[in-house]
């Protein structure tokens, strides 16, 4: 059990009125983006307002728990941005591995030790750091402008961490001695490619074609379980795991997915045979919060 107390400090640095603005409202969309994301039903395997998923140890209200108790984790994430628009990219991450230490032990403490948002944390923390030195710079706050400052700030990641000599001691590492898969790590890595060109494109088009928010959202997530390669997947079912969620998602896909008259009928029944198999595939649903927060940046800078 963690209590409120173990929560280390970290300091915000002092930014103008104007910075200070933008970081907050990078941090109300990260958190934002974890809340829609956990809200969206049905969602197979994962926790939403129709059930827990493959998830014993969490809910819906420990999930918006958690959410609320890292929200503020987020603008000091993008202040530290800020503050270091002008640090190394190489030299980023260790300034704002305290802030991620930080909202974990938040976490925990708000969900009674439960993992809800690690993978959250991780993703959009990197993605509110980015968009802070793009702010800091003077920079245009675009998709492809945030996801290359991701990409630089964890080029050596995946390196550093998992093709390293030393002995594997997280999931992440053991699945990638194993299986070569490279995680949350690769995706940070890639500037969040996977995101970038599955699920985005297909959730602004719908959008665009006159679709709610939710329809389009549940497309591109089954858009992601179709082509990601899900850590949470082959760690709970191996790749047999991983390649039935992948199946499942194409199958429903050649029929329309959601868009079918039956869709969210039969999202409902892959919710179920997931639950049964107790498969979750948590690492989409993270690439999933990781859509709603690139969504809310243009695509391209304005003309001047």
């Amino acid at each position: 059990m963690h209590s409120i107390a173990e929560r280390p400090l970290v300091e915000t640095p002092p930014l103008d009125p104007a910075h200070r603005a933008a970081a907050e409202r990078l941090g109300f969309w990260a958190r934002e983006a974890l809340e829609r994301e956990v809200n969206l039903t049905p969602k197979p395997g994962l926790v939403d307002r129709r059930n827990s998923g493959a998830h014993r140890d969490m809910d819906l209200e420990s999930f918006l728990a958690s959410a609320q108790a890292i929200g503020p984790d987020f603008v000091r994430f993008a202040s530290a941005g800020v503050a270091h628009a002008r640090l190394a990219a190489r030299d980023v991450l260790p300034q704002i591995r305290p802030i991620g230490l930080a909202s974990e032990q938040a976490m925990y403490a708000a969900t009674g030790g439960v993992n809800t948002h690690k993978g959250g944390i991780f993703a959009l923390g990197l993605l509110c750091t980015a968009a802070g030195r793009l702010l800091g710079r003077g920079g245009a706050l675009t998709r492809g402008g945030v996801c290359a400052e991701v990409a630089d700030i964890c080029r050596d990641l995946v390196q550093a961490e998992l093709n390293s000599q030393r002995e594997a001691h997280t999931a992440g590492e053991h699945l990638f001695r194993r299986y070569g898969l490279t995680g949350a790590r690769g995706e940070a890595a890639s500037g969040y490619a996977t995101a970038r060109q599955l699920a985005l494109p297909v959730y602004l088009r719908l959008l665009e074609a006159g679709y709610d928010d939710e329809t389009s959202l549940l497309q591109a997530l089954l858009h992601l379980m179709a082509g990601n390669a899900d850590t949470n997947l082959v760690s709970r079912g191996g790749p047999a795991g991983l390649d039935y969620v992948r199946e499942a998602a194409r199958a429903l896909l050649r029929d329309g997915g959601v868009l079918h008259a039956e869709g969210r009928d039969r999202l409902a029944a892959l919710d179920d045979a997931l639950i049964e198999r107790n498969l979750s595939p948590g690492g989409s649903a993270d690439l999933l919060s990781v859509t709603c927060f690139l969504a809310r940046f243009p695509e391209r800078a304005p003309l001047r």
